[in-house]
């Protein structure tokens, strides 16, 4: 597909790189992560400060060319719909055989050079956290893969993704169910305004440091 045209940048960027809208049956804006509903769209920059910037601007009309109503938790609804692809993305990949559930299982993929991304529930610990760091550092050292880290869903959201109890780590592998999930979990963190392990590689080092 061609470039799109931000309505808060004016920048034109790649599809991928942006969220659709369009106005629903009802007047209000709708937000379209597939790229295929009908009707006349617009394209806002893939993270929440731009979608909440539009909202605050009234942008949403202008580029409609119609008298559209715009949810003020807009926002929070395309926040919503991301996480539920990624998690659906999960269940999909476990049922390929394309997850590692445990710290045990994680660190091994990592150090195997099998993973492609290590998810981290939100109510992690710092040591658990750490463990794994120190095999992704590993597995660099030695040649290997730089693997991402991600932190974006509580125990109970994984748990379930996932169909098992108490699930704190997992490790996406690389098989084309795996790196589909990676794939949304790459947007839900760049919406969220995050990016692959920084906080969490600097808490781990510091960690390390008190020891």
């Amino acid at each position: 597909m061609n470039d799109r045209t931000c309505i808060v940048t004016r920048r034109a960027m790649a599809p991928e790189d942006l969220i659709r809208f369009v106005a629903g049956p009802d007047g209000s804006v709708v937000p379209d992560l597939k790229g295929n509903l009908p009707g006349r769209g617009c394209w806002v920059t893939a993270d929440r400060s731009h979608i909440d910037k539009a909202v605050a601007k009234n942008l949403f009309a202008r580029a409609l060319r119609a008298p559209v109503s715009v949810p003020k938790d807009l926002g929070a609804t395309v926040d919503n719909l991301l996480a539920r692809s990624a998690l659906g993305a999960l269940g999909l990949a476990r049922k390929a055989g394309a997850v590692a559930l445990g710290s045990a299982k994680v660190e091994t993929a990592v150090r195997s050079g099998r993973a492609a991304a290590v998810l981290h529930a939100i109510e992690a610990s710092p040591d658990g956290i750490r463990k794994i760091a120190a095999a992704r550092r590993a597995t660099v050292h030695l040649g290997g893969p730089d693997i991402p880290a991600y932190k974006l869903f509580s125990e109970a959201d994984l748990s379930l993704a996932l169909g098992g109890t108490n699930v704190i780590h997992a490790a996406l592998l690389e098989r084309d169910a795996g790196m589909a999930a990676l794939k949304r979990m790459v947007a839900l963190d760049r919406y969220r305004g995050g990016s692959p392990d920084d906080r969490l590689t600097v808490a781990a080092h510091a960690a390390e440091d008190t020891e």
